[in-house]
C-alpha cells in the first residue's frame, strides 16, 4: 500500500507529498497433515482487479494499494513451487478488509477467528465498522471456525489452542483493541515462536522496550480506527513485555511493518 505522506507515516524521512510504503504481511506454514495454512491472506487477486468495488473509494484513494499481482498471497505460493489449492486453512487476526480480501482465493479453506471477529464482520453495529468490513470478500461462501479462549494460557496470554483441524504448534491470543475481536496469531516454528500481531500495533518502533516509537500518522489512525483504544494501548505494553521477556524464543511482528517484513524474508532466504 502507498499512501502519501512519506515519512510522517513510514518514518523514512522522505517528503509528505511522496509515497509511503506500507505492506500486508502474511504468514505461510506447512504442516504435516494439515496443507498449507495461512495466517492473515492480506489483498486478494480480485481486489486488485476491482479495487473500488470491493474495497471501497475511500480506502482506494487514501491507501493506494499497487496493483501488483505477483505480491498476492496466491502468486506468492506459486512463486515457491507450491499449489495454491494446497491452501486448507487460513488463520484471521482480523476480517478487515486488507487481512481478509483474499479469501476468495482460497475458496476450499477453512477461515478460522474469534467469536466476536466474525459476529462483529456478519453484523457491523456501527458505520465505521460497515465501511472496514466488506461482505463482498466471503462471498464464495467458506467455512467458517469461531473461537472464545479456553484452556490453558499461552505465557500469561489467554489462548484458543484448539484450532480445529490444525495442529497444537499454531495458536490464538484474543487481543481486541483494535477491532471487537482482533488476535494474535502464534506459530511454532523450530526452537521458537513467531506471533503475528496483525493490527495490534503499527510500527516496529513500538515494540522498543526502552522507549518505544511512532510514527505521528500511523499513531493518529491507530487512535481513530481503535474500538478501543485503551485496551489497543495494553495491548501493545503486553506484547513489548513479552518481547522483552522472553527475547530469543518469542518473535513479534505486526502486519504493515515493511522492515519488519524485510528481516524476516532476508532470514528465510539466508
Amino acid at each position: 500500500m502507498c499512501p502519501r505522506g512519506g515519512g510522517w507515516i513510514d518514518g523514512s524521512g522522505a517528503s509528505l507529498l511522496t509515497e509511503a510504503r506500507l505492506v500486508c504481511h502474511v504468514l505461510l506454514v506447512e504442516t504435516d497433515a494439515s496443507g498449507l495454512v495461512l495466517v492473515d491472506s492480506g489483498l486478494g487477486l480480485e481486489d486488485l482487479r476491482d479495487p473500488r468495488g470491493r474495497l471501497g473509494g475511500a480506502f482506494t484513494a487514501i491507501a493506494r494499494p499497487r496493483r501488483d499481482p505477483s505480491a498476492t498471497a496466491y502468486r506468492r505460493i506459486e512463486a515457491l513451487g507450491l499449489d495454491p489449492g494446497d491452501v486448507r486453512h487460513v488463520v484471521l487476526t482480523h476480517m478487515d478488509l486488507d487481512h481478509a480480501g483474499a479469501l476468495a482465493d482460497f475458496p476450499d479453506a477453512t477461515v478460522h477467528l474469534t467469536r466476536a471477529e466474525h459476529a462483529a464482520a456478519m453484523h457491523p453495529p456501527t458505520f465505521a465498522e460497515k465501511n472496514r468490513y466488506r461482505a463482498v470478500q466471503w462471498a464464495h461462501g467458506p467455512r467458517f471456525e469461531t473461537y472464545e479462549p479456553d484452556g490453558e494460557a499461552w505465557l500469561g496470554f489467554a489462548a484458543v489452542r484448539a484450532l480445529v483441524g490444525l495442529p497444537p504448534e499454531i495458536l490464538m491470543i484474543p487481543l481486541d483493541g483494535h477491532s471487537r475481536g482482533h488476535a494474535a496469531v502464534v506459530v511454532r516454528d523450530g526452537d521458537r515462536w513467531l506471533v503475528h500481531a496483525g493490527d495490534a500495533y503499527f510500527h516496529a518502533g513500538e515494540m522498543d522496550p526502552a522507549a518505544p516509537t511512532c510514527t505521528g500518522g500511523l499513531r493518529l489512525f491507530q487512535r481513530l480506527a481503535a474500538i478501543d483504544p485503551i485496551r489497543m494501548r495494553r495491548n501493545k505494553e503486553r506484547l513489548r513485555e513479552l518481547a522483552r521477556d522472553h527475547a530469543g524464543e518469542v518473535e513479534v511482528f505486526s502486519a504493515h511493518d515493511p522492515g519488519e517484513l524485510a528481516r524476516m524474508q532476508a532470514r528465510r532466504a539466508g
